[in-house]
């Protein structure tokens, strides 16, 4: 009986070192997330009409949601939506939905203080997506990769805007 309740009383001290590295493994994974925090808010297309470019939510629940369009004579042509997140994999990535397409996700390559890339060599166009802050405050988003054997890169240049304005 004493075998039993030494064993017992040994439950609480395991289910309490579980929880402290669980939580240090949530805190970790919240702080690699965080890092891409500086993307949240409103993005203007310096090259769309009033209206394209991108928005992304604050990091909440281990998630950042964001969405796209491209607006052209006043009507969206193109649409996107979009996650940062980890997957089941414990891998950050980055998740597309455009408009007409299959969902298809990027996995976190690199990312420093201000900028961060995405990969799927498996992807057809584009194998990689960049986000990078600008030292004036603007947003370069590029979309690079092959699309039958000819490499090609797209920019996206687009500046923050007061999420109300676009």
């Amino acid at each position: 009986m004493l075998g039993i309740m030494k064993r017992a009383l040994k439950i609480p001290k395991l289910v309490a070192a579980l929880s402290l590295i669980t939580a240090a493994t949530s805190a970790a994974q919240d702080t690699e997330l965080s890092a891409l925090a500086w993307l949240a808010g409103c993005w203007a297309s310096e090259r769309g009409d009033a209206g394209s470019g991108e928005q992304w939510t604050p990091l909440a629940g281990g998630t950042m949601l964001g969405g796209g369009r491209t607006v052209r004579n006043s009507e969206t042509i193109d649409h996107e939506f979009l996650q940062i997140r980890r997957n089941a994999e414990g891998k950050i990535v980055y998740i597309a939905l455009p408009s007409g397409q299959a969902e298809t996700s990027f996995v976190l390559t690199s990312a420093g203080e201000n900028s961060f890339t995405f990969e799927n060599p498996d992807h057809d166009f584009p194998q990689r997506i960049i986000y990078r802050a600008l030292a004036d405050g603007g947003l370069l988003v590029r979309i690079e990769g092959s699309r039958d054997g000819v490499l090609r890169g797209v920019d996206f240049p687009m500046q923050r805007v007061a999420c109300d304005a676009r």
